[in-house]
């Protein structure tokens, strides 16, 4: 399968799949690329923080123990043999009004967005979009709204929890903004 931009119903869609070909959720790993230094690319260690929270075993990258590009080989490696990975990182893209995750069947490649060429790794990948495609991507990757990275992040998790029939996690959903 290609990789395509998709809004939250079909990074959905992929994880159902995934779901349907491992339905034992002991035996999915979840590899969470990326660094709690930068709010773009934060994206993948909030999935993964919000994974572990919510119980799965096989979770690599979280906020506490980031899966950055001086971790991402020897982490990547502790994944045991024979785990449905989904490989989960930050992107650029083409920014819309709704918010967008970059998907496919077959491996993640980390790092493309800034120019880094590290190891693929994954049986699904799913690419948070956290900013546009510009000529300082390291910028950009670095001033990405918050609250944009942590509302992708929230929706993907709930959409993990909800593939393997689980309830959305807690303190997920619409939130109430405060106004002072």
């Amino acid at each position: 399968m290609p990789r395509e931009r998709v809004g939250i119903e079909g990074a959905a869609a992929l994880l159902r799949r995934a779901a349907a070909a491992e339905p034992d959720r002991g035996r999915v790993a979840f590899l969470c690329i990326g660094t709690d230094r930068s709010t773009g690319d934060a994206f993948g260690p909030l999935v993964g923080t919000l994974l572990a929270e919510a119980g799965w075993a096989h979770v690599v990258g979280t906020l506490e123990h980031p899966c950055d590009a001086d971790m991402y080989d020897a982490m990547r490696a502790a994944i045991p043999e024979g785990m449905l990975t989904i490989a989960i990182d930050a992107c650029l893209g083409i920014k819309e009004e709704e918010p967008g995750y970059v998907v496919g069947e077959g491996p993640l490649f980390p790092g493309h967005a800034v120019g880094k060429r590290l190891a693929p790794a994954g049986h699904y990948s799913i690419a948070g979009i956290v900013g546009p495609k510009s000529p300082k991507p390291y910028w950009t990757i670095q001033h990405a709204s918050l609250r944009e990275v942590l509302e992708l992040a929230r929706a993907l998790a709930d959409a993990v929890q909800a593939a393997w029939g689980e309830p959305a996690l807690p303190g997920s959903g619409p939130q109430t903004a405060i106004t002072l």
